[in-house]
């Protein structure tokens, strides 16, 4: 590998924004035929790196070398024609045009055809749907064929497999090794430290905007990554918080959604959650885990069944309508920025999206919002440059820490969370999990949508499983396994289903 040539070396390069360092004269070398996982903390300067070379920043020092050869990249598509590509976390879509469209929108003839590389990559997706009627999944994976059809020669993915089913991930990485055989060069940011050990080469690790360090995956293990990548050792246990469970505050009956082609999404759909409980939701992706949040907030019309919370029935009622009524729900979307804040807007402006129609005056609170948000960015240990930056220009983690410190700021008595730790690294993974344990306690009740079949066990007390949008198990996390609601994630019964139920 050492013989290889250098398809990527980074010298020096410095990028500040204000008073943040985002990077701190750092060096960094890729190889053809080399995959390179980059690991650290939320905001510790990895995708502003990246960005750097895909041409969205230019860096204020260093310099950026391609396949040997010293060039300024001064555009996304100065990037594309030097044969790189990559693949944001946050969407890049038109979403009145198809897939197709998307995908094809300003690329030159020599693209590669949309459905081979479906085919390639084994992905269910149908390519003439619009933007607007896709699952955040689906999106993700247009990001990815949209990319990969430029033929780029070095492939940069930011969190690629966080939207993905386990299928997808495995498709996927057969794709990044048929690349790297090919001599391409591939860099993947990634916080799940088992994808890096499954699919990378070597590691670079950044941390507060300096490279602290890079090592062969060969020679790492999980616990060293996570001390290079926090400066300290991390307990790698999720603690479930002890459970006093109240009365049923959420109860969901014979639920019913339909999907915009009338298709059903949730078929009678029947579980309760109780104050002082995590009732987790696992399911592969498009299971009916969408409809069943925003049904419950307000967001999508239910076709038949009854949604309570507290006794009172609020299927039917607009989220403004739930909160007129005095009832405390907080929702956390997956979509961070579509759904959950406002990009363009700071924090204490987002603090506010909620209330400001009760607020009176002009100033709309925006001193107490402001010493609020202050308050926030302190326990929470939120990276901004300042209580004015648009939370569009905050690294992922520190996005969802701005959106569910406001939501638990309202003393809700049902949050709603759909993949919180998405995208997150280890430490704010489990900062997210000590917060909601920490509201569990308060006699919260949590519905936690995961991915994570560990993380569903350790942290949650029951564990709804869907498939197809029908409830298959609803099980007790002591007593389950990893097995069972997998076979239960595919609709596969099983002789021990009476046990666990």
């Amino acid at each position: 590998m050492t013989d290889t040539p250098l398809a990527i070396s980074l010298r020096g390069l410095t990028k500040t924004f204000g008073k943040v360092v985002a990077n701190d004269h750092i060096d960094l070398d890729v190889r053809t035929g080399e995959i390179l996982a980059l690991l650290g903390e939320n905001g510790s300067g990895k995708t502003t790196l990246m960005n750097m070379l895909s041409g969205t920043y230019q860096p204020d020092e260093g310099s950026i070398w391609i396949r040997g050869r010293r060039v300024n990249i001064r555009s996304p598509r100065e990037a594309i024609d030097l044969g790189i590509g990559m693949i944001h976390q946050h969407f890049k879509l038109v979403d009145v045009f198809t897939a197709r469209e998307n995908i094809l929108l300003g690329q030159k003839g020599r693209s590669a055809a949309p459905d081979e590389i479906v085919g390639r990559l084994q992905l269910s997706i149908d390519l003439n749907k619009k933007v607007y009627n896709m699952s955040v999944s689906e999106k993700q994976t247009v990001e990815i064929i949209k990319v990969i059809s430029r033929g780029a020669d070095i492939l940069i993915l930011d969190e690629p497999t966080a939207v993905l089913t386990p299928q997808e991930i495995d498709a996927l990485f057969d794709l990044l090794r048929l690349m790297k055989q090919e001599g391409k060069a591939i860099v993947i940011i990634t916080h799940k430290l088992e994808e890096v050990m499954a699919i990378s080469d070597r590691v670079a690790v950044l941390h507060r905007g300096r490279n602290v360090g890079s090592v062969q995956t060969a020679d790492a293990d999980r616990f060293l990554l996570t001390e290079m990548m926090v400066g300290r050792q991390v307990g790698l246990s999720i603690q479930r918080a002890p459970m006093q469970a109240g009365n049923t505050i959420l109860d969901i009956h014979q639920l019913k959604v339909l999907g915009p082609e009338g298709q059903p999404e949730l078929q009678k759909v029947s579980f309760t959650l109780r104050a002082g409980e995590i009732l987790g939701v696992a399911g592969v992706a498009g299971s009916g885990q969408r409809a069943l949040c925003e049904s419950i907030a307000g967001l999508q019309e239910i076709a038949g069944g009854s949604i309570l919370l507290d006794g009172k029935r609020i299927d039917g009622l607009s989220p403004r309508e739930i909160i007129k009524r005095g009832i405390s729900m907080a929702f956390i979307p997956e979509d961070r920025l579509g759904m959950g804040l406002v990009g363009s807007m700071d924090i204490p402006d987002n603090l506010l999206l909620k209330t400001y129609r009760d607020q009176p005056g002009v100033l709309l609170r925006r001193k107490a919002a402001r010493e609020e948000a202050q308050e926030m960015i302190d326990r929470l240990d939120i990276a901004t440059p300042g209580l004015s930056t648009p939370v569009r220009k905050l690294s992922g983690g520190n996005v969802q820490k701005v959106l569910l410190g406001r939501e638990i700021n309202l003393s809700p008595r049902v949050l709603i969370t759909a993949y919180p730790v998405r995208g997150l690294d280890i430490g704010a993974s489990m900062t997210i999990y000590d917060m909601l344990n920490e509201q569990k306690q308060k006699g919260v009740g949590v519905l936690f949508i995961g991915e994570d079949l560990d993380v569903l066990l350790s942290l949650c007390d029951r564990i709804v499983v869907l498939s197809g949008g029908k409830v298959t198990a609803i099980v007790d996390s002591k007593f389950a396994t990893k097995a069972l609601l997998g076979m239960k994630m595919t609709g596969l019964a099983t002789d021990k289903e009476d046990a666990y139920a």
